[in-house]
């Protein structure tokens, strides 16, 4: 029996919005999933500042959350705002149903992998999407990793109502040439990306 299943009835998952009191968890927590070089102190500023609106009324809305079990991060995501981020040559807006200013980005989706197939990611999606709503999106585009055990992202993803735009071969390659260290490759990263869209 799992660590989760056998203490679940005691301890319940904690969703929240992230804070920048996270980050280091973050930082641990994404390095050990996606590989060193993925996430660093300013890449995560970075990333997580994408994720937040300042409405008309002051109020911020913040499309990033986090996961916590007994006290330890089990999951995180990252989301950018609409009109907080740009396209690149890894994005195919004209195949999309909606404009590009109307379309948020589910950046970073990780789940500790002992506490997988639980739901946590399905959970974090549902926080960020209701997120990303308030600040304005209809849809939310992601590039998920075709190589992750059991094509688990992607499986995940399209249970959640993904549909597959586009694969990009070596999306992550050039990160790889610069410190990123892919744990499904050695030496250079090969994975695929597949591109993919959820309207709300």
């Amino acid at each position: 029996m799992s660590k989760m299943k056998k203490h679940t009835e005691a301890v319940q998952v904690t969703y929240r919005e992230m804070l920048p009191e996270d980050f280091s968890a973050i930082i641990n927590l994404g390095t050990a999933v996606h590989g060193a070089g993925y996430i660093d102190h300013d890449i995560i500023v970075n990333w997580y500042a994408k994720g937040l609106t300042k409405q008309e009324d002051s109020t911020i809305v913040n499309a990033n959350f986090v996961a916590y079990f007994a006290g330890k991060l089990i999951g995180f995501r990252l989301t950018f705002a609409v009109n907080q981020w740009q396209t690149d040559e890894w994005c195919s807006p004209k195949l999309w149903p909606h404009s590009v200013d109307k379309v948020c980005y589910f950046k970073c989706n990780t789940v500790d992998e002992n506490y997988r197939g639980y739901g946590v990611g399905s959970q974090l999606l549902k926080l960020s999407t209701k997120a990303a709503i308030e600040q304005g999106a209809v849809a939310g585009v992601s590039h998920l990793w075709k190589q992750s055990p059991g094509n688990s992202a992607v499986k995940y993803f399209t249970k959640c109502g993904g549909i597959l735009i586009k694969e990009h071969a070596e999306r992550w390659n050039e990160l790889s040439k610069h410190g990123y260290d892919c744990p499904a490759c050695e030496n250079e990263c090969h994975c695929v990306a597949a591109e993919m869209i959820i309207s709300f």
